[in-house]
């Protein structure tokens, strides 16, 4: 049983950390509360299934294609939206919420209610430690730790990477600096929204599809982030495993466990939050003022 705990868990933990990571990346350069960014997880998996499915192209391209449409999707939105009230932080929340309810509806007009479902990348499955596990499992497995360095690598070795953390430690500095903060920002979204594209691209084949499959993942990525710590990629990695783990447990060992695991996870946070409220790995906010 625990083996199948160990594996479930991380393949939750890679899922939420791809999420995790992307929103805290936009929010540590722009200070922006992006609350659309699990409508592009969900519209990058149907897209895959548009794509794969309805148009019969094969899956590898569909992925491809889907993480890179809603990727400029949503720097579009970025760029003709949320720039335009981002200095408002009560107008930039609605937006958002906004802009995940109009591609909730879209999909219920376009799909209905129904549950849909995409070909695994990769068929079948291996036993590990007893436990058989599918290879689509595995491969979601190796890409978040292939992406979560590739990340990682960006941020710390390159000029890029040099622009996001500059901006993101103080963006007027930056921009005295000759940084193109706009710029910075830009491309961070980009590559916030690709990482959820991502996201929804490995668990499509895992999870069924339907339009409200972004509500659960949304509440999971805020506790995530608020966990570790905003603006924290290391918090976000943290917190991902902590709470992926927790869920999985409470569906293993309590009898109605499905139900429970959501509010398992969010009263672990609450409680972490009453002992450090700035998270694990957050400022303190004496020093954010």
């Amino acid at each position: 049983m625990i083996e199948a705990v160990i594996i479930n868990g991380l393949v939750s933990a890679g899922v939420y950390a791809l999420l995790a990571t992307g929103f805290s990346l936009i929010f540590g350069a722009a200070r922006i509360i992006n609350l659309a960014h699990t409508a592009f997880y969900m519209l990058a998996a149907y897209l895959i299934f548009t794509l794969a499915t309805t148009l019969g192209l094969n899956l590898w391209l569909s992925i491809v294609l889907g993480v890179a449409a809603v990727t400029f999707l949503g720097v579009l939105t970025y760029r003709f939206i949320i720039a335009r009230v981002r200095i408002h932080d009560t107008t930039t929340l609605i937006v958002t919420i906004a802009i995940t309810i109009i591609i909730q509806e879209v999909l219920l007009i376009a799909y209905g209610g129904h549950f849909r479902s995409v070909p695994a990348m990769v068929a079948g499955y291996t036993e590990l430690l007893g436990v058989r596990v599918t290879y689509q499992s595995l491969l979601t497995l190796g890409v978040v730790l292939a992406v979560m360095l590739g990340i990682w690598l960006i941020l710390m070795k390159t000029r890029l990477g040099t622009g996001i953390r500059s901006t993101a430690q103080d963006r007027e500095v930056a921009n005295l600096m000759g940084i193109n903060v706009p710029r910075i920002e830009m491309i961070t979204m980009g590559l916030a929204v690709a990482l959820a594209a991502l996201a929804g691209a490995l668990v499509a084949p895992l999870f069924s599809l339907e339009p409200h499959m972004w509500t659960h993942p949304l509440v999971m990525v805020l506790a995530v982030v608020i966990l570790g710590g905003l603006g924290s990629i290391k918090g976000s990695l943290m917190g991902a495993v902590i709470l992926a783990f927790s869920e999985t447990l409470v569906v293993f060992y309590a009898p109605a466990g499905a139900y429970l695991k959501g509010a398992m996870a969010l009263t672990i946070m609450l409680l972490v939050i009453l002992l450090r409220p700035q998270g694990l790995f957050g400022v303190s906010f004496e020093e954010e003022r």
